[in-house]
């Protein structure tokens, strides 16, 4: 096994479903509150990591939002990319394509400009340090209206060219793909990609709205998809990307075992599945343990391995031109 754990964390891969304020490790949450002087209702690191003891996606989001109350000043969202970026970089990505939530903070009150120019400014680092390039995704929050989505639309249009495309996230269940139609038709004739998160623990419908209602360019986690033989069929033909999140859907409890986690079946069927860390702080994992833990509990081959890297750039919003580049590195580093 270590060989094969040396293997995957040396393969060059990209990460296509990530929330940057998922990252927020324990350490930095105190150390942000500190800095800001933001009162936690936490006494020590390890009170943090016994409240990340949730079973289900609405008890993550609570204190996810509490979590990202920390995070005050575009220094505050730069160190959080920065901190990111480097494990992803010792985990092999050479590209990722991040989430981040705008509502989140401008419901707080934050400007706008603080939490998208600190991670731009990350991204930038990220790339001329250590070689990593990236793209953000504005997420809209589904448990708020369409208007809320439309205004925060509004607020990125001096960012639309550098936002790699625009996503759904927050509580799945109640919230169809199709209450935020109209948003995700005005960001479509803005030039924007899109994605959204759909088939997590929302049903099947959720995924056939995300791709006739939205027009998706990707899909967010989409496991119970599985659940519909059409659906697949449609996935397969389309070859749409979906960014699976294995050690999330543990935690979660989507799976109850990563035994029984769907990707190697995912894989079998012709999907185009990609193994990504989601919200790794709170989910015991980046983008290597997400690999390794996955490739053990299934079995997965080389072969599957080198499948999987593939799919995490012929999905991605690169250029064709980068594409190819990443898969010729692919090659080589197989060979």
């Amino acid at each position: 096994m270590t060989s094969d754990i040396d293997f995957i964390r040396g393969l060059p891969k990209a990460e296509l479903h990530l929330h940057i304020e998922g990252s927020l490790e324990p350490e930095q949450m105190f150390e942000f509150a500190r800095r800001n002087r933001v009162a936690l209702p936490f006494k020590t690191v390890e009170e943090v990591r016994a409240a990340y003891a949730f079973s289900n996606l609405q008890d993550f989001l609570d204190i996810y939002y509490q979590g990202a109350g920390v995070l005050m000043t575009e220094p505050d969202f730069h160190d959080l990319a920065m901190a990111y970026f480097r494990r992803a970089a010792a985990d092999g990505a050479r590209h990722v394509e991040m989430f981040f939530d705008p509502q989140t903070h401008t419901d707080r009150g934050l400007p706008f400009s603080v939490a998208i120019d600190g991670l731009l400014s990350g991204m930038a680092e990220a790339k001329a340090e250590l070689g990593v390039s990236s793209k953000l995704i504005l997420c809209f929050l589904r448990h708020l209206d369409e208007e809320a989505a439309f205004a925060t639309l509004k607020a990125a249009e001096p960012y639309f060219s550098r936002l790699g495309g625009v996503g759904l996230d927050s509580s799945e269940v109640g919230h169809p793909p199709s209450k935020f139609a109209g948003v995700f038709k005005a960001a479509h004739r803005r030039g924007l990609k899109l994605v959204a998160h759909a088939g997590e623990e929302g049903p099947p419908e959720y995924v056939w709205e995300a791709l006739d209602v939205l027009g998706v360019d990707r899909l967010d986690h989409g496991n119970r998809s599985l659940e519909d033989p059409a659906l697949v069929e449609r996935l397969v033909a389309s070859g749409m990307t979906l960014t699976v999140c294995p050690l999330s859907n543990l935690k979660l409890c989507v799976v109850d075992d990563l035994k029984a986690h769907p990707l190697k079946r995912m894989l079998d069927l012709g999907l185009k599945a990609t193994v990504n860390s989601d919200d790794p702080a709170y989910f015991g994992g980046y983008l290597a343990q997400n690999w390794i833990e996955t490739a053990d509990a299934l079995r997965l081959t080389r072969e599957e391995l080198v499948t999987l890297a593939k799919n995490s750039f012929t999905g991605s919003f690169l250029s064709p031109a980068e594409i190819a580049t990443h898969l010729a590195a692919i090659d080589a580093y197989v060979a």
